[in-house]
Protein backbone atom coordinates (compact mmCIF):
# COMPACT_ATOMS: atom_id res chain seq x y z
CA UNK A 1 0.00 0.00 0.00
CA UNK A 2 1.21 3.70 -0.99
CA UNK A 3 0.31 6.65 0.65
CA UNK A 4 0.49 10.09 -1.06
CA UNK A 5 0.16 13.24 0.95
CA UNK A 6 -0.92 16.23 -2.28
CA UNK A 7 0.91 19.12 -1.62
CA UNK A 8 0.32 22.75 -2.65
CA UNK A 9 2.26 22.15 -6.07
CA UNK A 10 0.13 18.91 -6.23
CA UNK A 11 -3.24 20.70 -5.63
CA UNK A 12 -5.68 21.94 -8.20
CA UNK A 13 -5.23 18.91 -11.07
CA UNK A 14 -7.49 16.33 -11.82
CA UNK A 15 -6.84 12.97 -10.30
CA UNK A 16 -6.11 11.38 -13.76
CA UNK A 17 -3.93 13.54 -14.56
CA UNK A 18 -2.22 14.07 -11.38
CA UNK A 19 -1.61 10.09 -11.25
CA UNK A 20 -0.41 9.96 -15.09
CA UNK A 21 2.18 12.70 -14.39
CA UNK A 22 3.49 11.02 -11.05
CA UNK A 23 3.49 7.50 -13.37
CA UNK A 24 4.84 8.50 -16.12
CA UNK A 25 5.39 4.71 -16.92
CA UNK A 26 1.99 3.82 -16.48
CA UNK A 27 0.08 3.40 -19.83
CA UNK A 28 -3.68 5.81 -19.53
CA UNK A 29 -5.85 2.52 -19.40
CA UNK A 30 -3.82 1.16 -16.57
CA UNK A 31 -4.09 4.84 -14.93
CA UNK A 32 -8.07 4.47 -14.86
CA UNK A 33 -8.20 0.64 -13.91
CA UNK A 34 -6.55 2.00 -10.79
CA UNK A 35 -8.56 4.54 -10.34
CA UNK A 36 -11.59 2.22 -11.03
CA UNK A 37 -10.11 -0.96 -8.39
CA UNK A 38 -6.82 0.95 -6.48
CA UNK A 39 -7.11 4.03 -5.57
CA UNK A 40 -8.90 5.73 -2.27
CA UNK A 41 -8.62 9.51 -1.72
CA UNK A 42 -9.61 10.59 1.76
CA UNK A 43 -10.70 6.67 2.30
CA UNK A 44 -13.25 6.99 -0.34
CA UNK A 45 -13.69 6.00 -4.02
CA UNK A 46 -13.20 8.77 -6.19
CA UNK A 47 -14.04 9.61 -10.13
CA UNK A 48 -11.03 10.14 -12.21
CA UNK A 49 -12.08 13.94 -12.55
CA UNK A 50 -11.86 14.75 -8.86
CA UNK A 51 -9.80 17.89 -8.35
CA UNK A 52 -7.17 17.00 -5.89
CA UNK A 53 -6.42 19.92 -2.75
CA UNK A 54 -3.41 20.40 -0.88
CA UNK A 55 -3.59 18.26 2.37
CA UNK A 56 -5.68 15.40 0.83
CA UNK A 57 -4.41 11.86 1.12
CA UNK A 58 -4.22 9.16 -1.65
CA UNK A 59 -4.18 5.43 -0.86
CA UNK A 60 -2.74 3.36 -3.61
CA UNK A 61 -3.54 -0.33 -3.02
CA UNK A 62 -0.21 -1.32 -5.02
CA UNK A 63 3.08 -2.53 -3.76
CA UNK A 64 6.16 -0.54 -3.49
CA UNK A 65 7.76 -2.77 -6.10
CA UNK A 66 5.46 -1.81 -8.76
CA UNK A 67 5.30 1.73 -7.68
CA UNK A 68 8.28 2.06 -8.45
CA UNK A 69 8.60 0.28 -11.85
CA UNK A 70 5.75 3.04 -13.10
CA UNK A 71 7.65 6.03 -12.02
CA UNK A 72 10.18 7.93 -14.79
CA UNK A 73 13.60 8.70 -12.88
CA UNK A 74 14.05 12.16 -11.65
CA UNK A 75 15.91 13.85 -13.66
CA UNK A 76 19.50 15.39 -12.58
CA UNK A 77 20.40 18.13 -14.96
CA UNK A 78 23.37 19.64 -13.21
CA UNK A 79 23.60 22.66 -15.93
CA UNK A 80 26.11 25.18 -15.80
CA UNK A 81 24.44 28.43 -14.42
CA UNK A 82 24.75 31.06 -16.92
CA UNK A 83 21.91 33.75 -16.51
CA UNK A 84 21.36 36.30 -14.13
CA UNK A 85 18.35 37.36 -11.69
CA UNK A 86 16.61 40.18 -12.06
CA UNK A 87 14.28 39.94 -9.50
CA UNK A 88 12.89 37.10 -7.41
CA UNK A 89 9.98 36.75 -4.99
CA UNK A 90 8.26 33.21 -3.87
CA UNK A 91 6.34 32.70 -6.77
CA UNK A 92 8.18 34.27 -9.83
CA UNK A 93 12.03 34.62 -10.80
CA UNK A 94 12.60 36.84 -13.83
CA UNK A 95 15.97 35.58 -15.03
CA UNK A 96 18.73 37.47 -17.54
CA UNK A 97 19.32 34.99 -20.53
CA UNK A 98 22.42 35.53 -22.26
CA UNK A 99 23.17 35.44 -26.03
CA UNK A 100 23.34 31.63 -27.33
CA UNK A 101 21.22 30.21 -24.91
CA UNK A 102 17.92 28.42 -25.49
CA UNK A 103 14.95 29.05 -23.43
CA UNK A 104 13.72 25.68 -23.32
CA UNK A 105 15.80 22.26 -24.91
CA UNK A 106 15.03 20.74 -28.48
CA UNK A 107 16.60 18.28 -30.26
CA UNK A 108 19.91 18.98 -30.37
CA UNK A 109 20.47 20.52 -26.62
CA UNK A 110 18.90 18.54 -23.96
CA UNK A 111 20.82 19.61 -20.90
CA UNK A 112 22.38 22.88 -20.81
CA UNK A 113 19.68 25.57 -21.57
CA UNK A 114 17.67 28.23 -19.73
CA UNK A 115 14.94 25.81 -17.98
CA UNK A 116 17.44 23.03 -16.79
CA UNK A 117 19.43 26.36 -15.64
CA UNK A 118 16.72 27.85 -13.50
CA UNK A 119 15.40 24.58 -12.09
CA UNK A 120 19.09 23.34 -11.27
CA UNK A 121 18.89 26.82 -9.16
CA UNK A 122 16.34 26.88 -7.23
CA UNK A 123 16.71 22.70 -6.30
CA UNK A 124 19.96 24.11 -5.17
CA UNK A 125 18.01 26.90 -3.18
CA UNK A 126 15.54 24.27 -1.34
CA UNK A 127 12.42 25.93 -3.31
CA UNK A 128 12.00 22.92 -5.63
CA UNK A 129 12.30 19.02 -4.75
CA UNK A 130 12.00 17.12 -7.69
CA UNK A 131 11.45 13.85 -5.81
CA UNK A 132 8.81 15.48 -3.46
CA UNK A 133 6.87 17.34 -6.57
CA UNK A 134 6.84 14.96 -9.30
CA UNK A 135 4.42 16.18 -11.07
CA UNK A 136 5.14 20.01 -11.34
CA UNK A 137 8.76 21.47 -12.82
CA UNK A 138 9.24 25.45 -12.37
CA UNK A 139 8.50 26.88 -16.08
CA UNK A 140 9.33 29.47 -17.88
CA UNK A 141 5.96 31.52 -19.00
CA UNK A 142 7.69 33.64 -22.64
CA UNK A 143 9.79 32.79 -24.46
CA UNK A 144 12.79 34.58 -26.70
CA UNK A 145 14.78 33.31 -29.39
CA UNK A 146 18.59 32.00 -28.82
CA UNK A 147 20.35 35.09 -29.93
CA UNK A 148 17.88 37.30 -28.79
CA UNK A 149 18.84 38.42 -25.03
CA UNK A 150 17.10 39.48 -21.24
CA UNK A 151 13.77 38.44 -19.70
CA UNK A 152 12.38 36.00 -18.88
CA UNK A 153 9.76 34.90 -16.39
CA UNK A 154 9.67 31.54 -14.47
CA UNK A 155 6.83 30.75 -12.52
CA UNK A 156 7.87 28.32 -9.23
CA UNK A 157 4.41 26.87 -8.81
CA UNK A 158 1.51 25.37 -10.58
CA UNK A 159 -0.85 28.79 -9.45
CA UNK A 160 1.78 30.73 -10.42
CA UNK A 161 2.34 29.30 -13.57
CA UNK A 162 -1.18 29.36 -14.89
CA UNK A 163 -1.93 33.21 -13.85
CA UNK A 164 0.86 34.31 -15.24
CA UNK A 165 0.07 32.32 -18.54
CA UNK A 166 -3.34 33.44 -18.48
CA UNK A 167 -2.00 37.44 -17.93
CA UNK A 168 0.68 37.20 -20.93
CA UNK A 169 -1.97 36.35 -23.21
CA UNK A 170 -4.20 39.71 -22.61
CA UNK A 171 -3.14 42.53 -24.66
CA UNK A 172 -2.78 44.81 -21.54
CA UNK A 173 -1.97 43.35 -18.22
CA UNK A 174 2.05 42.92 -18.99
CA UNK A 175 3.91 45.30 -21.32
CA UNK A 176 6.59 43.87 -23.05
CA UNK A 177 9.19 46.44 -24.48
CA UNK A 178 12.60 45.57 -26.46
CA UNK A 179 15.45 47.05 -27.08
CA UNK A 180 17.04 46.78 -30.77
CA UNK A 181 19.23 48.81 -33.82
CA UNK A 182 16.72 48.94 -37.21
CA UNK A 183 18.46 49.34 -40.59
CA UNK A 184 18.01 52.56 -42.13
CA UNK A 185 16.05 55.52 -40.70
CA UNK A 186 12.79 55.40 -38.81
CA UNK A 187 11.58 58.95 -37.76
CA UNK A 188 8.31 58.12 -36.12
CA UNK A 189 6.44 55.65 -34.27
CA UNK A 190 5.40 52.57 -36.57
CA UNK A 191 2.69 50.59 -35.79
CA UNK A 192 2.55 47.12 -37.35
CA UNK A 193 -0.54 45.02 -37.41
CA UNK A 194 0.30 41.99 -39.94
CA UNK A 195 -0.26 37.84 -40.40
CA UNK A 196 2.28 35.23 -40.26
CA UNK A 197 2.59 31.72 -40.99
CA UNK A 198 5.51 29.59 -39.92
CA UNK A 199 7.96 27.73 -42.64
CA UNK A 200 9.50 24.96 -40.79
CA UNK A 201 11.52 23.67 -43.28
CA UNK A 202 13.74 27.55 -43.16
CA UNK A 203 12.58 28.01 -39.53
CA UNK A 204 11.41 31.64 -40.29
CA UNK A 205 8.39 33.50 -39.95
CA UNK A 206 6.76 34.58 -43.12
CA UNK A 207 4.11 37.84 -43.70
CA UNK A 208 0.92 36.38 -45.14
CA UNK A 209 -2.55 36.58 -45.95
CA UNK A 210 -4.75 36.51 -42.68
CA UNK A 211 -7.09 33.65 -44.19
CA UNK A 212 -3.88 31.66 -44.61
CA UNK A 213 -3.88 27.90 -43.36
CA UNK A 214 -2.37 28.25 -39.97
CA UNK A 215 -1.64 32.51 -40.03
CA UNK A 216 -1.30 34.12 -36.68
CA UNK A 217 -1.92 37.93 -36.18
CA UNK A 218 0.82 40.31 -34.75
CA UNK A 219 1.09 43.28 -33.41
CA UNK A 220 3.92 45.77 -32.87
CA UNK A 221 4.66 49.12 -31.95
CA UNK A 222 8.08 50.13 -32.63
CA UNK A 223 9.24 53.82 -31.77
CA UNK A 224 13.02 55.40 -32.36
CA UNK A 225 14.88 56.47 -29.86
CA UNK A 226 17.81 57.90 -31.94
CA UNK A 227 19.69 57.72 -35.00
CA UNK A 228 22.96 57.46 -36.64
CA UNK A 229 25.45 56.82 -39.16
CA UNK A 230 28.30 54.35 -39.51
CA UNK A 231 30.43 53.93 -42.66
CA UNK A 232 27.76 56.06 -44.77
CA UNK A 233 24.73 54.09 -43.65
CA UNK A 234 22.01 55.28 -41.16
CA UNK A 235 20.75 53.39 -38.51
CA UNK A 236 18.34 54.19 -35.91
CA UNK A 237 17.79 53.09 -32.41
CA UNK A 238 14.10 52.11 -31.35
CA UNK A 239 12.28 50.58 -28.51
CA UNK A 240 9.87 47.87 -29.31
CA UNK A 241 6.98 46.67 -27.91
CA UNK A 242 4.93 43.75 -28.66
CA UNK A 243 1.21 43.25 -28.20
CA UNK A 244 1.40 39.12 -29.67
CA UNK A 245 3.63 36.99 -28.98
CA UNK A 246 4.85 35.10 -32.07
CA UNK A 247 7.88 33.77 -33.56
CA UNK A 248 10.65 35.91 -34.86
CA UNK A 249 7.08 38.38 -34.71
CA UNK A 250 9.59 41.77 -34.52
CA UNK A 251 12.49 40.46 -36.65
CA UNK A 252 9.90 39.51 -39.71
CA UNK A 253 7.87 42.49 -39.41
CA UNK A 254 10.47 44.98 -39.43
CA UNK A 255 12.14 43.46 -42.33
CA UNK A 256 8.68 43.73 -44.19
CA UNK A 257 8.52 47.17 -42.97
CA UNK A 258 11.83 47.51 -44.70
CA UNK A 259 13.78 48.09 -41.38
CA UNK A 260 15.51 44.72 -40.62
CA UNK A 261 17.50 44.34 -37.65
CA UNK A 262 21.20 45.38 -37.76
CA UNK A 263 23.22 41.96 -38.31
CA UNK A 264 19.87 39.70 -38.63
CA UNK A 265 21.19 38.02 -41.81
CA UNK A 266 17.92 35.62 -41.61
CA UNK A 267 15.71 38.56 -42.59
CA UNK A 268 18.02 41.00 -44.46
CA UNK A 269 20.00 42.92 -42.27
CA UNK A 270 23.26 44.38 -42.93
CA UNK A 271 25.81 41.85 -40.95
CA UNK A 272 29.33 44.42 -41.51
CA UNK A 273 28.65 45.64 -37.69
CA UNK A 274 27.87 42.55 -35.85
CA UNK A 275 26.89 38.94 -37.23
CA UNK A 276 23.25 38.36 -35.56
CA UNK A 277 20.53 40.28 -34.54
CA UNK A 278 20.69 42.93 -32.19
CA UNK A 279 17.38 42.33 -29.74
CA UNK A 280 17.09 42.55 -26.29
CA UNK A 281 14.17 42.04 -24.02
CA UNK A 282 14.63 45.12 -21.38
CA UNK A 283 11.46 46.28 -19.69
CA UNK A 284 8.41 44.62 -17.82
CA UNK A 285 5.60 46.82 -17.11
CA UNK A 286 3.02 45.20 -14.94
CA UNK A 287 -0.18 47.28 -14.99
CA UNK A 288 -3.30 45.92 -13.73
CA UNK A 289 -2.99 42.73 -12.50
CA UNK A 290 -5.89 40.50 -12.38
CA UNK A 291 -7.15 39.68 -8.62
CA UNK A 292 -5.08 36.67 -7.66
CA UNK A 293 -1.80 35.00 -6.14
CA UNK A 294 0.09 37.77 -8.30
CA UNK A 295 -1.81 41.05 -7.48
CA UNK A 296 0.58 42.29 -6.11
CA UNK A 297 2.94 42.38 -9.27
CA UNK A 298 0.67 45.66 -10.11
CA UNK A 299 2.67 48.73 -11.06
CA UNK A 300 6.17 46.68 -10.95
CA UNK A 301 8.56 47.46 -13.82
CA UNK A 302 11.63 45.31 -13.94
CA UNK A 303 14.17 46.49 -16.38
CA UNK A 304 17.60 44.51 -17.79
CA UNK A 305 20.24 46.92 -19.94
CA UNK A 306 21.64 45.54 -22.46
CA UNK A 307 25.09 43.44 -22.91
CA UNK A 308 28.07 44.72 -23.38
CA UNK A 309 27.93 43.50 -27.43
CA UNK A 310 24.77 45.48 -27.67
CA UNK A 311 26.03 48.58 -25.71
CA UNK A 312 29.51 48.63 -28.03
CA UNK A 313 27.54 48.37 -31.20
CA UNK A 314 25.40 50.93 -29.86
CA UNK A 315 28.04 53.34 -28.76
CA UNK A 316 29.83 53.41 -31.80
CA UNK A 317 27.02 54.02 -34.07
CA UNK A 318 24.93 56.73 -31.72
CA UNK A 319 28.15 57.98 -30.04
CA UNK A 320 26.28 58.32 -26.16
CA UNK A 321 24.50 56.02 -23.90
CA UNK A 322 20.79 56.32 -23.81
CA UNK A 323 19.29 55.63 -20.60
Amino acid sequence: MIKLNITENQANQRLDRFLKKYYTKAPLSMIYRMIRKDVKLNGKRAKEDTVLSAGDELTLYITEEESASLMGSVRKVNARKQFKIVYEDENILVANKPFGLLTHGDSHEKKNHLANQVMDYLIAQGEYDPSRDRTFTPAPCNRIDRNTTGLVIFAKNPQALREMNAVLREKDCIEKYYLTILSGELKDDLFLKDSMVKDQERNRAVISGSDAEGAKSMETLVTPLDHGTYKGRRYTLAQVRIFTGRTHQIRTQLAHAGYPLLGDSKYGGNTALNPTQLLHSYMLCFREMPEGKLSYLTGKVIKCPPPENFRAVRDSIFGKEIQ
